[in-house]
């Protein structure tokens, strides 16, 4: 996480760090991770295959939240981090789709999440590829002279009328 936060938060990291901290070991924290597969080339069908050997090092985690905002359900995505050299290969897309599933399974109004302003990259990609929009409750948009001065963005994704006229 902070090799892939740090540059973003600048002169603020140490302090968020130590707030990302407690809400990771937070009871209501959920997760998903993301091992890398230890591979061996097989002889027989000259492709790459997994080993029974160990489960491999951790190379991503999704952590959120089941919350309630403006009275309504919402999942909410504190962190995607994955290590640099796995991004840009359609691992973030395939986990907010199951992150989207998961929500809808659980009867949830909207997905939700914090963006850096900074982090153009992810600000693009929950944007332009996956759809999300500034949120009604983001600081830019609740006050904008109030959101210059906030270097986040709040995303989110209704999956419901209701929800739609509220958070979107």
């Amino acid at each position: 996480m902070q090799q892939n936060m740090e540059q973003y938060y600048g002169t603020e990291w140490a302090k968020e760090e130590k707030v990302k901290c407690r809400e990771m070991v937070a009871p209501e924290a959920r997760y998903i991770f993301v091992y890398e597969v230890p591979t061996v080339l097989s002889n027989t069908k000259k492709r790459l295959m997994p080993t029974n050997e160990h489960k491999g090092d951790v190379v991503g985690f999704v952590h959120y939240r089941f919350i309630m905002e403006e009275e309504l359900p919402v999942l909410y995505v504190y962190e995607l981090q994955l290590e640099q050299r796995i991004q840009g290969k359609g691992l973030g897309k395939l986990l907010m789709q199951l992150l989207e599933l998961i929500a809808h399974k659980n009867c949830m109004a909207t997905l939700m999440l914090t963006v850096q302003k900074a982090n153009l990259s992810a600000m693009f990609f929950y944007t332009s590829k996956l759809g999300y929009c500034i949120s009604r409750i983001s600081p830019s948009r609740v006050d904008p002279v109030v959101g210059l001065g906030k270097s986040y963005e709040i995303l989110c994704k209704a999956f419901d009328q209701e929800a739609k006229n509220k958070l979107e």
